[in-house]
């Protein structure tokens, strides 16, 4: 008769987090299973269900964990609006995964309050209120865009994205990128 292990993983919500993040990276979305997840956590199939009720769940726990890491990296940089579009490319270029599955709203349950709360940080900075908002929502399309190209392939970042990204916030409105109100 053999002796069936207790379960005990540590922190495997984490684990299947980071596996997920990995197999997008290289897999794409469409490579990802939780079955595979658990197999590389050395847990039941049935394991990551416990935490991600399904592939939707942990998709939509990838999406939220990328908004809070962007959300982060933009707060640092509220004050100087061009410097948080740097940072907006930087993030998606450093973390390819989480910004494929942020992209994707048809990847997630958008009514998940962690994932809402994390986008809504974002997008305080990206978005900002009042009579600067055209300004910094067409700066967020243009580091956007910017972002997207270089993970396309389309646009080649050379040797430092920071570099490049600078150079295209510089065409942006010194108001905006200042972080002064517009008139």
């Amino acid at each position: 008769m053999s002796r069936v292990k207790p379960y005990h993983h540590g922190d495997l919500r984490r684990t299947l987090l980071a596996s997920a993040v990995e197999v997008i990276a290289e897999r794409g979305v469409a490579g990802l299973s939780l079955r595979d997840l658990a197999r590389r956590a050395g847990v039941s199939h049935a394991a990551p269900t416990h935490h991600f009720t399904d592939r939707t769940g942990l998709l939509t726990a990838v999406a939220a964990e990328g908004w809070a890491l962007l959300a982060e990296a933009l707060v640092a940089h509220a004050a100087d609006f061009a410097e948080a579009g740097v940072a907006y490319v930087v993030f998606a270029v450093e973390h390819p995964a989480h910004f494929a599955v942020m992209r994707s709203p048809d990847l997630v349950r958008a009514d998940d309050p962690e994932l809402a709360t994390a986008r809504g940080r974002a997008a305080a900075v990206l978005e900002g209120e009042g009579r600067d908002r055209p300004q910094r929502l067409a700066a967020w399309s243009l580091v956007h865009g910017l972002a997207s190209l270089v993970l396309e392939g389309n646009v080649d970042p050379g040797p430092d994205v920071a570099a490049l990204a600078r150079q295209v916030t510089a065409q942006l409105r010194s108001d905006v990128t200042a972080g002064h109100r517009g008139s």
